[in-house]
């Protein structure tokens, strides 16, 4: 049976009765068929982003060179990776991971660009 697919308004109702003390994680998760993970993720989505944060994304975020290296500083700053995702409002906790692994590599963190760009050029008309 595949996953259901829950829209903002749906997502809202169940972290409120989450919230309202109503039901709890687990046994929402339960309720719902989702994990306790997606539950948690849904929350914080909604505390940093508001109803906008549980609406899906149809784009790839544009995140600058300079916000990428501030969000590095959680090594030195002792934040956690939440903490950072939170105050940066990084989509989610891998972006960040990704963005430490090429810092630590001592790779330049670069500004999105957007997609790939298509290598070939259409078909000349006659």
């Amino acid at each position: 049976m595949p996953n259901k697919k829950y829209d903002a308004s749906e997502k809202l109702v169940i972290i409120g009765e989450i919230e309202s003390g109503e039901i709890g994680v687990k046994a929402a998760a339960k309720k719902y068929g989702i994990s306790k993970t997606t539950l948690v993720k849904w929350r914080r989505r909604y505390k940093v982003y508001g109803y906008e944060g549980l609406e899906k994304q149809n784009h790839n975020r544009s995140y600058s060179a300079g916000l990428k290296l501030q969000a590095v500083d959680y090594i030195e700053g002792g934040l956690s990776q939440y903490q950072i995702i939170d105050k940066y409002k990084i989509a989610s906790r891998t972006q960040l991971s990704n963005w430490i692994k090429e810092y630590n590599r001592h790779s330049s963190l670069k500004a999105y660009s957007g997609g790939a760009k298509a290598m070939t050029k259409g078909r000349s008309t006659t």
